[in-house]
């Protein structure tokens, strides 16, 4: 089984992306679904949950919690901070010293550990400068109560500079076929400063699944109704594209999700990917891409089809993309 390094972890290069057991795609599965679905990830070999203090408003740290604390030696456990949503329903942003405090002390609470293994930065406060974030992040890694510090949807420039603060020891971007923006100059950056790099969204919120066959399937107050790539104009077009891809999967031997995971694992040995799903069937899918290992002409032919100019639609509304750090092609 292919394997990563993330701090002073090894893991199976794909982990288990949790935010949708408890919010935005569709209605999540009730608390005891959720729980069985995480001890099911267990017992198939994932090591790596991901979840974040933001996601169902603690919800989903809680199920986690609530799943898998009788089996805390069984896995590494990531969570987030920085973002989340106040009393009156809006979504703050802020990695004040003190605020990622209460996120962090409210993380261990929920999720019912003494210690979270890796804590990021949700995103970038552009109101506090990231040494005084990093360094209080620091210093609750010297207290005990986090293992790992790790940055969300930064650019490599923000990761540079709080790499200088204190050892990065993840970036977390979304990272697929149709995403590629970290290849502009995080890959190379995480490469250079020895971060791990996971990849949210493999799957492309299930598009490269090929499970997604139109948009009348989304349910109302599914996140990607929000989402340009998803709207009547450019989903049609980036179902076009799938058609090829589709084509490189039955010449490969492997199902869509399957190349989706197997294509970012085997862009740099940096990486683990962290696909999200409710479903046992697509849960077991996707952690068999491990065995999955691309052509070098297959991987061309990928190269060729998903260009970054290919795609129909940024992968954020404008709005959402204030917030992003990332580099854009």
């Amino acid at each position: 089984m292919t394997r990563r390094k993330i701090g002073e972890f090894e893991v199976a290069a794909i982990g288990v992306g949790c935010m949708n057991l408890s919010h935005a795609y569709g209605t999540p599965p009730d608390a005891a679904t959720g729980e069985r679905f995480l001890n099911e990830a267990l017992d198939m070999g994932y090591d790596f949950f991901d979840t974040a203090t933001i996601y169902g408003s603690g919800k989903n740290e809680t199920l986690v919690g609530n799943a898998l604390k009788s089996r805390r030696d069984e896995y590494m456990l990531c969570s987030k901070g920085g973002m989340y949503i106040d009393d009156d329903g809006k979504r703050i942003i802020s990695s004040r010293p003190e605020s990622l405090r209460k996120n962090v002390e409210d993380s261990l609470r929920r999720l019912q550990v003494e210690v979270i293994d890796l804590y990021y930065l949700h995103r970038l406060d552009r109101n506090t400068p990231i040494e005084e974030s990093i360094g209080a992040m620091a210093d609750m890694m010297k207290e005990g109560k986090i293992r790992g510090i790790g940055l969300s949807e930064v650019s490599a420039i923000t990761l540079r500079k709080a790499h200088a603060e204190h050892p990065i020891a993840a970036i977390q971007s979304e990272y697929s076929l149709w995403t590629r923006n970290p290849e502009i100059a995080v890959l190379e950056a995480c490469k250079d400063l020895g971060t791990a790099f996971v990849a949210f969204s493999p799957n492309a919120r299930a598009f490269l699944t090929g499970k997604l066959a139109g948009l009348h399937e989304l349910e109302d107050g599914d996140l990607r109704h929000g989402m340009p790539r998803f709207n009547t104009e450019n989903y049609p077009k980036n179902l076009a594209l799938l058609d090829k891809v589709k084509q490189v999967a039955d010449s490969e031997g492997c199902t869509l999700a399957q190349l989706a995971n197997a294509w970012v694992v085997q862009q740099s040995e940096c990486i683990v990917s962290i696909p999200g799903t409710q479903n046992l069937e697509h849960l077991a899918e996707n952690f068999s891409a491990l065995k999955v290992t691309l052509s070098a002409d297959g991987l061309a032919k990928l190269d060729e089809i998903m260009t970054p100019s290919a795609i129909a639609g940024p992968r954020y509304n404008a709005t959402v993309q204030l917030d992003i750090d990332t580099e854009e092609f």
